[in-house]
């Protein structure tokens, strides 16, 4: 019988066989400590170390999601981004090819103006509204770029809780940034990569937990304030206050139903930006639409 049970068990008819794998060193995925502390302070190195942004880069928009059905996506373009505190941002897209300018928009603290050339308008109204268009990319504002690329400091005020976060892609130390007031609520979200405690992730709320942005992050890669470096550059000493930005920006405005791909190829942090270079004024002869009227958008 002994005998029998060990030949039975051989050749896994009567038991389990248990199989060992040995993952390689090199392998083995990093996972990275940190203190909640030490992560607020990452985070705002980046917050306060960006003054400024100069960037040349490839855009693409999307529009739809899995949920509403419909994805429509639309060409790539070369677009040119300048950025600087407190709130300033002018975008200018062109054609790959041609170099025709297929959009220029720049905002203000106050105001987003958009010109379209192609279809001879330019778009005036508040950043603060709200209504959302029945075409998804005309919900493209750029103060959502404005908000990806610099970022709100975590102030000493505002609670801060610290968790981690594993799954089958990695694992993560996530900031929870919480607004006060009559009610708390989250305001923010900071998702590090512990294989290099990176920025992979930040989502952004409205009131009563209202998703307004998802964006993600990646391609770190070294950059040199106040010069010029390509997206390819290895072992750029850092300067201006921050060693690396990423290279790879996805912004998922979620309700106004529209995705955006950036890949920069060339960056300039902290250089002087001259405010004439975002005043945008309406082309001569372009029709003026102004977004946000109580009484429905005005053209003039």
């Amino acid at each position: 019988m002994a005998w029998a049970t060990l030949a039975a068990i051989s050749c896994g008819c009567g038991g389990a066989i248990k199989n060992t794998r040995t993952t390689p060193a090199g392998q083995k995925a990093v996972a990275l400590e940190a203190t909640r502390e030490e992560l607020i302070d990452r985070y705002n190195s980046v917050a306060d170390g960006v003054q400024s942004f100069n960037a040349t880069a490839q855009l693409k928009a999307s529009t739809g999601s899995q949920y509403s059905g419909v994805i429509d996506e639309y060409h790539e373009v070369k677009a040119f981004l300048l950025a600087s505190r407190p709130a300033n941002i002018r975008v200018i897209g062109q054609a790959q090819v041609i170099g025709k300018t297929i959009f220029d928009m720049a905002s203000d603290a106050e105001t987003f103006r958009v010109s379209i050339p192609s279809k001879n308008k330019f778009l005036v109204g508040p950043i603060a509204v709200e209504r959302a268009s029945k075409k998804p990319i005309e919900n493209l504002r750029p103060q959502h770029l404005l908000d990806a690329i610099l970022w709100s400091e975590i102030r000493k005020q505002e609670p801060v809780l610290f968790e981690e976060f594993n799954d089958e892609i990695g694992r993560y130390y996530v900031l929870t940034v919480l607004r006060g007031g009559y009610q708390t609520e989250i305001l923010r979200k900071i998702w590090f990569n512990r294989a290099d405690l990176q920025v992979s992730r930040i989502e952004e709320f409205g009131p009563q937990g209202l998703l307004v942005s998802d964006i993600r992050y990646s391609d770190w890669e070294p950059v040199a304030g106040g010069q010029s470096t390509a997206a390819t550059t290895e072992n750029a000493s850092p300067a201006g206050g921050i060693a690396q930005f990423p290279r790879a920006i996805h912004v998922d405005r979620v309700h106004d139903d529209y995705q955006l791909e950036l890949q920069v190829t060339k960056l300039t942090l902290n250089e002087d930006l001259p405010a004439d270079r975002f005043k945008l004024d309406q082309p001569q002869g372009s029709e003026l639409v102004r977004v946000g009227d109580d009484t429905g958008d005005k053209q003039e």
